[in-house]
């Protein structure tokens, strides 16, 4: 079905989406939907679009209007989830500053690269005496989700950018882990990043929130290629059977809704933190959407109450800022799939719409300098401008 829908919040950030097939039709529905003084477009789609086309049409749709996005493994917007289509997220001229850097070959960035960056950004920001950048400026970073470098992008640009916020996510491509696009004002990128570093008028808050907790089984890396994030052997046994075996289930059975069902965990920190398998490989290996190495000790998750513990997240969120104006979020394709699983989409949908809540469903999720898998992470903004 084709459909266009736009909704804007008291902040006067603009949201628009559709479904439409064809990338012209696609453009000029989102052009009519987004109206007023437009400074940034975030722009997630699927991967029946062709980017370079898609990233054309949008230059051209909104001349003088910076475009950053990326592919997805699904959206979710004012119209509710969305495996196929085309999300905007349009900031206004009023109320928000965003400046934004590429990170081209991620592969070869580190701390330094990092630094000079974010300095560079900073140079451009309104800075004010005793201003205090933490308060009112934030980062978010969209990554290719299968350069297997996000970790590495994530922690460097969060030391440089010291007490200020990151979050974001890693561009998918549905569910074929072939090839993952960004986009920024007309280019296509492939192993790239890109930060934007947004200045807020508007009282917001960064967050994260998952549903699962560990058990007592525990999985041991005993063979593994760090660099493809592929295990061949858990407890010196081959990885895909002897993860079956602790979930219950034959080798034959696994498939991405028993990787959402039954998550693999670290701890850090006194945390737990997903490292979730992405896909079983035809050699009974697993590959990961996560940094693995050997000598890493999984814990086998189990899913809590995904409604009851995204609801309590939101809510706490909505009371500290005076009521929520929209929440863009950054949340796990696994997640989606154990909603399909235990049937509760339509129930997230509601809950998603309720809040305010719009973004895409990544390969993972950056949280300041974790880069973390089935979590929903996200910034929201409040309605009230100038209350901090």
């Amino acid at each position: 079905m084709r459909r266009t829908l736009a909704s804007a919040g008291s902040c006067g950030i603009g949201v628009a989406s559709t479904r439409a097939p064809a990338v012209p039709d696609a453009v000029s529905e989102l052009r009519a939907a987004l109206t007023g003084e437009l400074q940034h477009i975030v722009a997630f789609f699927s991967v029946d679009y062709d980017a370079a086309e898609l990233a054309a049409g949008l230059e051209r749709a909104f001349p003088g209007v910076a475009v950053s996005g990326c592919s997805t493994a699904g959206a979710f917007g004012t119209s509710g989830l969305m495996e196929t289509g085309v999300l905007l997220i349009a900031f206004p001229r009023t109320g928000f500053r965003i400046h934004t850097g590429v990170i081209e070959d991620v592969g070869a960035f580190g701390v330094e690269r990092a630094g000079r960056m974010v300095r560079d950004l900073k140079a451009r920001m309104d800075v004010r005496n005793g201003d205090r950048l933490s308060e009112r400026v934030f980062g978010i970073m969209l990554v290719d989700g299968l350069s297997n470098a996000e970790e590495t992008v994530v922690g460097a640009v969060h030391w440089a950018l010291g007490d200020m916020q990151l979050i974001g996510g890693s561009a998918g491509d549905g569910l074929a882990f072939r090839q993952t696009s960004l986009i920024h004002e007309g280019r296509v990128l492939n192993r790239s990043a890109i930060l934007m570093m947004v200045e807020s008028e508007f009282p917001f808050r960064i967050f994260k929130t998952s549903n699962f907790e560990p058990t007592q089984i525990k999985l041991v890396v005993t063979a593994a290629d760090a660099d493809c994030r592929t295990v061949h052997e858990l407890n010196a046994e081959p990885a895909a059977r002897e993860y079956a075996s602790a979930i219950g289930l034959l080798p034959d059975d696994l498939g991405p809704f028993s990787f959402a069902s039954y998550p693999l965990v670290v701890k850090v920190g006194g945390d737990y933190y997903c490292r979730s398998i992405r896909n079983m490989n035809p050699d009974g290996s697993l590959s990961f959407f996560c940094a693995i190495d050997e000598g890493l000790v999984f814990t086998v998750a189990r899913p809590k109450d995904m409604l009851l513990s995204t609801e309590r997240a939101l809510d706490e969120i909505d009371r500290s800022l005076g009521g929520i104006d929209m929440v863009l979020g950054f949340d796990c394709v696994l997640r989606r799939l154990d909603a399909e699983n235990r049937q509760i989409r339509r129930q997230v949908e509601d809950l998603y719409r309720h809040y305010g809540v719009v973004g895409f469903h990544t390969y993972g999720e950056q949280h300041n300098s974790m880069h973390l898998n089935q979590t929903l992470t996200g910034v929201a903004f409040g309605a009230r401008r100038g209350a901090r």
